[in-house]
């Protein structure tokens, strides 16, 4: 919508124009919103109004924009996500209107949502699964078969909101599809909203990528250093990688060296632990290293609230 002064460019000239204007300033006046205002600030007078005729146009043709509002991303509003507000002060006699843009709920929650998005990051996982919204009546109906599971990750939800980040974290083990992920993308929404950072980590094919960055030590070293300090880590599907050697002892093992004792990991797997051991004690290039695994899961075991997650598999279902 347009300004008044432009609206009032548009009125033809002469006197006409003159009684145009004077019938839109008296119909202003006139106008609910402006008897609210009156209300709310009773010295305010006629002459003020009509010398601040562009605020107090601006106030309620906002106002009725944002009653009517078509959703942030078509804001017809000046500035968008914004409207007017206005007040009134009397300064050694004469009454004084200030207008000032405040932020609606729309836009604040959007910043909200923006600023939980920012602290976690995800890698090569869906931002879908990170970027939808969760409702925790949804996560305990949709399967009963995993409530136990849900259960102990909203017990944990709770303990760290309550208490800080805690010394050990969750391992999800369960069969494909039965939600594993998804409840600890929701893990680490609901502790985004309380000031955490976060990553979460699709194992095979961060082991491949990492395969390429052998010779970019640079972008190795920044990747490998958040995953030791944000406050939350999640290795997504451990167990369904390609291992080798350099993988396991020089990037799996100095990550979680550092992180224990400091910050809590998070896993989800198809194997449970002592599947997993025998899982990283074995690569193509070395055959079988029991003492290699055992190492890794050294930093692993002591440190996880081991989770089974049941119930039939979701994907491929709405």
């Amino acid at each position: 919508m347009e300004s008044l002064g432009e609206m009032l460019k548009q009125l033809p000239n002469g006197n006409n124009a003159v009684q145009q204007a004077e019938k839109l300033m008296s119909g202003l006046l006139a106008d609910p919103l402006v008897d609210r205002l009156r209300a709310k600030y009773p010295e305010l007078d006629d002459a003020t109004i009509k010398l601040n005729l562009n605020r107090v146009y601006q106030y309620t043709k906002e106002y009725r924009n944002c009653t009517n509002c078509p959703g942030l991303d078509r804001c017809p509003n000046d500035y968008e996500g914004h409207y007017t507000l206005l007040s009134c002060e009397t300064v050694n006699g004469i009454v004084q209107m200030s207008d000032r843009k405040k932020s609606c709920k729309k836009l604040l929650t959007r910043q909200s949502e923006d600023l939980i998005r920012s602290r976690v990051r995800s890698f090569y996982v869906d931002e879908r699964a990170l970027s939808q919204g969760y409702s925790a009546d949804e996560i305990v109906s949709k399967d009963m078969e995993r409530m136990k599971a849900v259960g102990q990750v909203l017990n944990y939800i709770s303990k760290t909101q309550e208490h800080g980040l805690q010394r050990e974290g969750l391992y999800l083990a369960g069969s494909f599809g039965t939600g594993k992920t998804f409840l600890m993308c929701y893990m680490l929404h609901e502790l985004a909203k309380a000031g955490y950072t976060g990553a979460i980590v699709y194992m095979p094919d961060f082991v491949e990528d990492l395969k390429s960055l052998m010779h970019e030590q640079g972008k190795l070293k920044e990747m490998v250093d958040l995953m030791k300090e944000t406050d939350l880590l999640i290795f997504d599907d451990v167990g369904a990688e390609n291992l080798n050697p350099w993988v396991r002892d020089h990037v799996l093992g100095a990550i979680l060296n550092y992180r224990m004792n400091r910050k809590p990991t998070f896993y989800t797997s198809n194997y449970g632990l002592d599947a997993l051991e025998k899982h990283f004690s074995f690569t193509n290039k070395d055959g079988d290293e029991l003492h290699k695994g055992q190492r890794l899961m050294d930093r692993i075991r002591p440190y996880v609230e081991t989770v089974f997650v049941t119930g039939h598999n979701k994907r491929g279902t709405s």
